[in-house]
């Protein structure tokens, strides 16, 4: 028989009976029995734990960033952190986005963001010079399956997997948030996007803002002039490379904006991106990445 990759269960059924959580498993396992889906990095059939489209040893595989961290630019320290976390909440049993049922909205902090990195721990090169944003998270290193994963998102199309990469940016960085705050992606150049399809940051950025409750904005900002791709550059290009791309829209005015883009390697694009929404007049700027180089 052949192979697919099906969608979650809830996405596939809709409105469901009062049954439905039965209903949506017992259907996912017969659908898994005829049509076995395969987690797009390991191409290996989805079981226990499973996260969809990945499996569960991939999901279970990522190496998630966890405290202590630098309060300024999210990047994994060694000394101990003064200010306790408060860990997003992971969905309920029968209830994740694997097994039928949607993720569970993530609570979060309503005091403004994360604490702020004058009365923090600071890593050496943010206490040598402030990064361009107010602050910034990571959910996990750039490495195994979720370099694997972003790669098939990005380079092969597979958009279902920004389901569970969004989900790993909530659950990892959801319980730090500002209430206030409006989610913006960080903007594609046009032939890119065109050329692709999508946009991987917004389509992360749209689910992530939508399990926390947030606005998102896509308009607020944009890429004005055409770069180079940062991946083929040498970090010292990158700042070059993106300096006076992006520019945002007044609406970012007295706003807490959270620029989530896939992943963060020197940090140029999310700093420059952080750059025109300060100029802008943006009362804070955060920024969100699924996954850090280190």
């Amino acid at each position: 028989m052949p192979t697919l990759e099906h969608a979650a269960p809830r996405a596939r059924l809709g409105a469901l009976p009062p049954l439905a959580p039965l209903a949506a498993g017992a259907l996912v396992a017969a659908l898994d029995l005829l049509f076995p889906a395969l987690c797009p990095v390991c191409r290996t059939p989805l079981g226990p734990g499973r996260r969809d489209p990945l499996c569960g040893p991939c999901w279970g595989g990522i190496a998630r960033i966890e405290p202590p961290w630098c309060e300024a630019c999210g990047l994994p320290l060694s000394a101990p952190r003064p200010v306790p976390v408060v860990a997003a909440p992971a969905p309920p049993a029968g209830g994740g986005a694997g097994d039928g049922g949607a993720p569970e909205r993530v609570s979060f902090r309503a005091e403004g963001g994360p604490p702020s990195p004058s009365a923090s721990v600071l890593c050496g090169a943010c206490e040598a010079r402030p990064p361009a944003y107010d602050w910034g998270r990571a959910a996990a290193r750039y490495e195994g399956p979720l370099r694997e994963a972003l790669h098939a998102l990005k380079f092969g199309g597979r958009r279902a997997l920004a389901r569970p990469l969004a989900d790993l940016l909530v659950e990892q960085c959801g319980a730090a948030l500002p209430a206030d705050a409006v989610v913006v992606p960080v903007p594609l150049g046009r032939d890119r996007e065109r050329a692709r399809g999508f946009n991987q940051a917004a389509l992360i950025a749209g689910r992530a803002a939508k399990r926390l409750g947030l606005g998102l904005e896509r308009r607020w900002l944009a890429r004005v002039r055409a770069t180079s791709p940062q991946s083929e550059l040498a970090a010292a290009e990158r700042s070059a490379n993106v300096r006076g791309a992006f520019r945002a829209s007044p609406e970012v005015r007295g706003r807490h904006v959270l620029l989530v883009d896939d992943v963060m390697t020197t940090g140029a694009t999310l700093a420059e991106c952080a750059r025109a929404v300060a100029a802008a007049g943006a009362a804070r700027v955060g920024v969100l990445a699924v996954a850090r180089v280190l």
